[in-house]
């Protein structure tokens, strides 16, 4: 006997659909999409009032340098690498997967795209090195994965390995300095759009259209029915493997375009670039409500949860404080997150 295509359970908070309109199930009397989208409200709203709270108290506790447009600017310049990385994540989890490789695919794609011989063919040789560089590590990861057997943890352990150590190998260790003009200026405030830094115009870009992709495209239902039940997406006429591709593609994608962002805004290329990012993108996934099973998630919402990571760590920048209690605050805020999860899903189980 087959099994029934994905139900609506099984959905994402940003409106994720089945593979196939017409494989949509018969609406039950008083159904759960209602109050499913009740609670991605109260989700979102929850977030938003979190980010609120915390700009509150930066203004309270340093009055001048928090709430100084400077720092509002960096906040944002800060958020926006780590937040287009998150991007590729939030579709790679809701998938059912993980990518522990964001960090050193990063790191490869900005050393790379910065060597001597990258450097002499402009701009666009610098950008087009790092984007391609980061599809050819996505590339890997997503034939390992879905054509190879592999488990995604395994699989993307051995690239964030592998990632670093061809990193480490190209720069000799040493930092790769910038020395193109055109890249360099767009992380200068001449460059800034009615006082937007270029690399927030990218990041709000990335953030639009993954947003259409997951919400508005059938690739976008395809990804959450995948993540929902995977069996169910192949009965359903889903070709699961090729979907899985094309997410560790897409998530290299996103890695190859903040390796670009970072190399603007430190003007360098590095072999440390990208630490611990894979650890950041998946908290930020999480707490925008993302599932780590799988099957449901919001762009919007792993968005806010960069931009209060990057708020926390301004904040206690500013007052002195240390990092390691920066990371417990941040371990706190994860643990808070899952739980709220739990309860959320729990409550829809009744």
């Amino acid at each position: 006997m087959t099994q029934p295509a994905p139900s609506a359970q099984h959905n994402g908070p940003d409106k994720g659909a089945l593979a196939d309109p017409s494989d949509a199930p018969p609406s039950k009397s008083g159904g759960g999409r209602p109050a499913l989208g009740l609670r991605l409200d109260v989700r979102i709203l929850s977030l938003l009032g979190v980010l609120a709270a915390l700009i509150l108290v930066g203004g309270i506790t340093e009055p001048d340098s928090f709430l100084d447009t400077g720092n509002l600017q960096l906040i944002l310049t800060q958020a926006s690498v780590i937040g287009v990385v998150t991007v590729g994540m939030t579709f790679v989890i809701i998938s059912g997967g993980i990518d522990l490789s964001v960090g050193a695919m990063v790191a490869l794609a900005s050393v790379w795209a910065t060597t001597l011989a990258t450097q002499e063919y402009g701009f666009a040789g610098i950008a087009f090195t790092a984007v391609v560089v980061g599809l050819a590590a996505g590339l890997v990861n997503g034939v390992l994965i879905a054509y190879g057997g592999m488990v995604p943890f395994i699989a993307t352990l051995a690239m964030l390995a592998s990632a670093r150590g061809l990193a480490l190998q190209i720069t000799d260790g040493k930092t790769q300095i910038v020395t193109v003009d055109s890249v360099l200026n767009l992380g200068l405030p001449d460059s800034y759009i009615l006082g937007i830094p270029p690399l927030v115009i990218m990041f709000a870009a990335v953030t639009v259209i993954g947003w259409l992709v997951l919400n508005r495209t059938t690739f976008g239902r395809r990804t959450v029915a995948v993540g929902g039940n995977a069996e169910a997406a192949r009965l359903a006429g889903i070709d699961v493997r090729r979907q899985r591709l094309y997410l560790y593609l897409l998530s290299g994608l996103c890695c190859g375009i903040a390796a670009f962002m970072l190399i603007v805004l430190a003007g360098s290329g590095q072999n440390t670039n990208g630490n611990l990012y894979e650890l950041d993108a998946i908290a930020a996934a999480i707490i925008g409500g993302t599932l780590l099973s799988g099957g449901r998630g919001t762009i919007v919402g792993s968005v806010l949860g960069v931009l209060i990571f990057t708020t926390i760590t301004n904040i206690f920048a500013l007052n002195n404080l240390q990092s390691d209690v920066q990371q417990i605050a941040k371990g706190a805020i994860i643990v808070a997150a899952v739980l709220v999860q739990r309860r959320t899903l729990r409550g829809g189980e009744t």
